[in-house]
């Protein structure tokens, strides 16, 4: 079972129906991108967890890619609204801030992929975000902190973080979710960690890597070694497509690219050195 987190657009932008009488009822799976086939799943309606965030529960179906299309209602006696901008690789919520399907897009392999192209598909991904790891020195995976039974330190800004009583992070926060008890106090979901899912240059960064490793291993998903340019008539002479280079369009991004999200440490200032005798008053005097 996946979860999907949803944004309601309206009129070019992000908009929550719910405060004036709207609902976010629906969302189908298609199998095709023109979605005129039978839907292959459905969820709904989804649950509020924050002002303009919705979520979907989504159910069981085989891993693939699935054009999806929310149906939400603006307000109250309004006319429904049918958002078809948005596709799924299912399923969600593995570790992966890329998918094996965006990977074999960038390939230019056709999908649906199979299931040994899927297990290469996924090594090669996590082969990439163990790089990235690395040089973030931090995972790219938050982890999910709840907070029972919490006042607010003030209720206009619920989103931000500093609202909420904290213990000491030395992390990025973000809320995921709120619920009211309905005495005061709300139970709080939050973020604690980098999310490499919501931050785009990791996801282009992964899915690069991972698609350029696996067309230059042999054997590999999409594999086609070095881009020949040109041979001579007599096969006495190859000449292969140079790479562009870091910064040119086209080019792999480096991971000099995420030196912005690397963690940043912090060495504590200690006490200043103690004044010398006879002016330090820490110095002891034996009688």
């Amino acid at each position: 079972m996946s979860v999907y987190d949803y944004k309601p657009m309206y009129a070019g932008a992000y908009y929550d129906p719910e405060p004036v009488g709207g609902q976010v009822d629906r969302l189908d799976l298609y199998g095709t991108a023109d979605r005129s086939g039978p839907v292959v799943a459905a969820a709904g309606p989804a649950t509020r967890l924050r002002p303009g965030a919705y979520r979907f529960v989504l159910p069981d179906v085989p891993p693939s890619r699935y054009w999806a299309m929310v149906t939400f209602t603006p307000s109250n006696g309004a006319q429904p609204v049918k958002d078809t901008s948005l596709y799924l690789d299912l399923p969600l919520g593995l570790g992966f801030v890329t998918s094996p399907e965006a990977v074999a897009d960038a390939l230019g392999v056709p999908l649906p992929i199979t299931p040994e192209q899927r297990f290469a598909l996924e090594t090669a991904i996590r082969a990439a975000q163990a790089d990235v790891s690395s040089y973030l020195a931090r995972p790219l995976i938050p982890r999910t902190v709840t907070l029972p039974a919490v006042t607010p330190r003030w209720t206009e800004d619920l989103d931000n973080p500093d609202s909420w009583p904290l213990p000491d992070q030395d992390d990025l926060v973000e809320v995921a979710a709120y619920h009211p008890r309905g005495d005061g106090t709300y139970d709080v979901d939050l973020l604690v960690g980098l999310n490499g899912v919501a931050e785009a240059a990791i996801v282009r960064y992964v899915t690069a890597h991972a698609a350029e490793s696996e067309r230059l291993r042999p054997g590999g998903v999409g594999s086609q070694g070095r881009r020949v340019s040109s041979v001579s008539a007599e096969g006495q002479s190859i000449s292969y497509e140079s790479a562009p280079t870091a910064g040119q369009a086209g080019a792999v991004p480096t991971l000099d690219s995420l030196s912005g999200l690397r963690r940043r440490l912090y060495r504590p200032v200690g006490p200043p050195p103690r004044a010398p005798w006879p002016y330090s008053s820490a110095r002891r005097f034996r009688r």
